[in-house]
């Protein structure tokens, strides 16, 4: 028996083609290919039993031809500040975690482009559960998806890659992803308001930008000097900040640069001074983010009035900087933490040691 085909792995417009061809084959009208198209993404419908546009009969002929898998929400957590954040199992029983951020008429939804990640930050939690697997395209845009089946539906206006994983080392799903998140006839998300984030993965950054929509980067910088960098990212040995540099002054678009606060680390004014030269190299934007303690047991983060001054510093350089807030401290928001708080760390593995990671 042929195993159903999975829509939601489709683009748009792949998936249209797909069921014109149905349709056609059983003498359906070829309108009703769209009908059933629309409610994948623009107004999705959690199974085909829910698409009362179409008849009975209908319905019941796709659902054997045709799958719209859910996510499972195994946890869900409101903070007090309004961050919720979404504990996600996978068909294969992996867990994904997604996290909503309200702020200012904008809901941002952070996902996850991988099950755990390969690269061990030292402060990252996610990092600390070793890699598990690649997310297929449709797990990556359906954490969207599910936003609009809850009820009430909660509108996304943003999209960040900033979850579990390392999206430039998913590049072959982040990349459909990336359509059907921004197809009107998918989920309808401007490339303005996408953005992908990498620890400067090179073929990555490369292929991105060779894409023609305005889709945003961010790359986590962390540290303003390889000798720091390394001890903190071990990718630094691979990507070097030099190159990764340099691939973001090649970027069409601007870019900005994702650099946590760690106390005694990488706050010092020499580090505000490094890191304003680097900003100014390739005029990005800073983002200074304070340590999600959570995450992270073995640091501390910078006290406010240090970021302030280090912000300072860096806009007294000529450098553009916003200091992003710490959302979520009362329900483990930190990129990772609740899944290892529920499913404790893996065994790390690097990149080149798990045959599914793929870079660009």
């Amino acid at each position: 028996m042929t195993a159903p085909i999975n829509l939601l792995d489709l683009t748009p417009a792949e998936a249209l083609g797909r069921l014109d061809d149905y349709m056609t084959a059983t003498g359906e009208p070829a309108y009703r290919a769209a009908q059933v198209v629309r409610e994948l993404w623009e107004k999705p419908a959690a199974d085909f039993a829910e698409m009362t546009a179409l008849p009975l009969s209908l319905r019941s002929a796709l659902a054997d031809r045709f799958a719209i898998p859910r996510l499972e929400t195994i946890a869900r957590q409101l903070s007090t500040d309004g961050t919720e954040k979404f504990l996600f199992r996978l068909p294969d029983g992996q867990e994904i975690e997604t996290v909503a951020i309200p702020e200012s008429g904008r809901l941002t939804l952070c996902i996850s482009s991988q099950a755990g990640c390969a690269l061990q930050c030292a402060f990252c939690a996610t990092g600390r559960m070793g890699f598990q697997r690649n997310l297929a395209a449709w797990e990556i845009a359906a954490q969207v998806r599910e936003m609009a089946l809850l009820d009430p539906p909660t509108r996304v206006t943003n999209v960040v890659f900033m979850g579990m994983g390392e999206p430039m080392m998913n590049w072959s799903a982040v990349d459909r992803a990336l359509t059907i998140l921004n197809s009107p006839e998918g989920l309808g998300i401007g490339a303005r308001h996408i953005t992908v984030s990498t620890v400067g993965v090179l073929p990555g950054i490369i292929a991105l930008g060779a894409r023609p929509e305005q889709f945003r980067l961010a790359i986590s910088i962390h540290a303003p000097s390889d000798e720091l960098r390394r001890e903190l990212m071990p990718v630094n040995v691979k990507y070097p900040l030099a190159d990764v540099l340099a691939q973001a002054k090649l970027f069409d678009r601007r870019v900005t640069f994702e650099y946590v606060m760690l106390g005694g680390v990488n706050d010092a004014p020499e580090h505000a001074s490094q890191l304003a030269a680097l900003a100014r190299s390739c005029r990005a934007f800073v983002n200074l983010i304070p340590l999600h303690e959570g995450g992270a047991l073995e640091f501390t983060g910078t006290p406010p009035q240090r970021i302030s001054s280090f912000a300072r510093a860096l806009r007294e350089a000529g450098v553009e900087v916003a200091l992003r807030k710490s959302r979520g401290r009362d329900i483990a928001a930190a990129c990772g933490q609740l899944r290892v708080e529920r499913l404790g760390r893996g065994v790390p593995r690097r990149p080149d040691q798990h045959s599914e990671v793929n870079v660009a």
